[in-house]
């Protein structure tokens, strides 16, 4: 190849170049706004490199281009031919235009040695895993207490009555009111009474079910209000079996509401979810061995790893990891096994999350880039509650990294890669990941 060809097939590959290598196009910014940078007891980073290379290559992103060279990534067939389209109509002007500006640094560049390490196997986002302080609410379970979140609704008062009364961002996610009677277990909630940190002002929530009861629990949760009939003499209720002692007496009116909300459980009676042993936070702290760094039933909070990925558009999302079936990656991640989960399997309460089984080196779930997620926090389709498909590089030395759900389809559509439906353990595979907003 003389020295023009390799100038212009070098500049044709440079903007895919630079797209594998850095966080891609979204704004950093827009996801992080609102956030500070503060200094973390987690020890996460607060350096946001967005679309620059970090601050910890000498001489930044031009240094190290300097330092590497180039490899010509694997593109969808489309990609290509718009490509080699421009450089049939452009050819002589590109050739003046890097000739004249940098002829040397160019020549140096096309003549170094291409390796596998030119193409950037490890994918480095800042930010990557942050801890995220969650509020916790205080109800019954058979007399005894139980702490937990509230992080998603189906209706958009109970977000909006929960939100400002927990100073809380909760999600309005619509598509948990198609989840199955099978996926759901039940709450009862109090509209009068005893003052307390209920959701409507009153006395705890009383739950049905904890993760103790494996085949029966769901952190999503179906509603019953329980209202004092006049001339009761109001008490706290702890339990089912006094709800149902209480109308048989006449004292109480239960009424079914059409809402579901996600409450997932982080103390019960038997229990409660694995704390993390090492603490410290970095941008390559492993998934595994837990998803809950501190829990403070003093200050009713608990602290989650906010892990960052891809909305379907490529804007950033952070989620966390409560609940999940089957047992397999739930014992792996750390989190609670709720096998009812698995009714939603071919349900619209779901949506699909796609994770990476090989190619580039990451944070997500098995070790490769992270996810992307077919809808998030403001979409119509956007769901806690995660059907997983794996995606697998048919080359996975020519991994590159994709971020929105164009990107998936356009290599799918190539033949570049593979996607399928997880079956771990042979099962139907759901996790509960609400996307939250961690720096509010």
């Amino acid at each position: 190849m003389n020295k023009s060809l390799r100038i212009i097939a070098l500049f044709a590959i440079l903007p895919l170049f630079t797209a594998g290598m850095t966080t891609g196009y979204f704004s950093d910014a827009e996801a992080l706004k609102g956030s500070g940078v503060e200094t973390s007891k987690y020890g996460s980073g607060t350096n946001v490199c967005g679309l620059q290379l970090c601050s910890e290559i000498p001489g930044g992103k031009s240094a190290w281009m300097e330092e590497k060279g180039k490899v010509t990534p694997v593109a969808p067939v489309e990609e290509k031919e718009m490509k080699e389209t421009m450089m049939e109509k452009d050819d002589s002007m590109m050739e003046e235009t890097m000739m004249e500006k940098d002829d040397s640094m160019m020549e140096e560049i096309s003549e170094k040695e291409i390796t596998e390490a030119d193409l950037g196997s490890v994918l480095r986002l800042s930010r990557t895993n942050v801890p995220a302080t969650i509020p916790m609410h205080q109800g019954y379970y058979n007399g005894e207490d139980v702490f937990y979140i509230i992080t998603d609704s189906s209706d958009p008062k109970h977000a909006e009555i929960i939100t400002a009364k927990q100073g809380w961002q909760v999600e309005l996610a619509p598509l948990l009111k198609n989840a199955p009677e099978e996926a759901l277990s039940k709450v009862y909630l109090f509209t009068n009474g005893i003052e307390g940190d209920g959701i409507h002002g009153y006395q705890g929530q009383v739950f049905t079910s904890t993760p103790a009861q494996a085949e029966v629990y769901s952190a999503l949760t179906s509603h019953v209000h329980v209202m004092w009939n006049e001339g009761a003499t109001s008490r706290v209720l702890d339990s089912e079996v006094m709800i149902m002692e209480s109308v048989e007496n006449n004292e109480i009116t239960l009424t079914e509401v059409d809402v579901v909300l996600n409450m997932p459980q982080i103390i019960w009676p038997e229990g409660q979810m694995m704390v993390k042993e090492d603490k410290t936070l970095t941008d390559v702290t492993p998934y595994g061995g837990g998803q809950v760094l501190d829990i403070d039933t003093e200050e009713m909070n608990v602290t989650f790893i906010a892990h960052r990925g891809w909305g379907p558009d490529g804007r950033t999302i952070y989620y966390i990891v409560t609940d999940a079936t089957p047992s397999g990656p739930a014992g792996m991640m750390g989190v609670v096994s709720s096998p009812t989960s698995a009714n939603l399997i071919a349900n619209s309460a779901a949506v699909d999350l796609y994770q990476f089984k090989n190619g580039l080196t990451g944070t997500g779930p098995l070790g490769f880039q992270p996810g992307i997620a077919a809808g998030a926090p403001g979409d119509e389709n956007y769901s806690p509650m995660w059907r997983i498909f794996m995606i697998g590089w048919v080359a996975p030395e020519n991994a590159q990294v994709l971020e929105t759900i164009d990107d998936m389809n356009a290599y799918k559509k190539s033949g570049l890669i593979d996607i399928g439906i997880a079956r771990p353990m042979d099962s139907d595979h759901i996790v509960n990941c609400p996307f939250i907003d961690p720096f509010q």
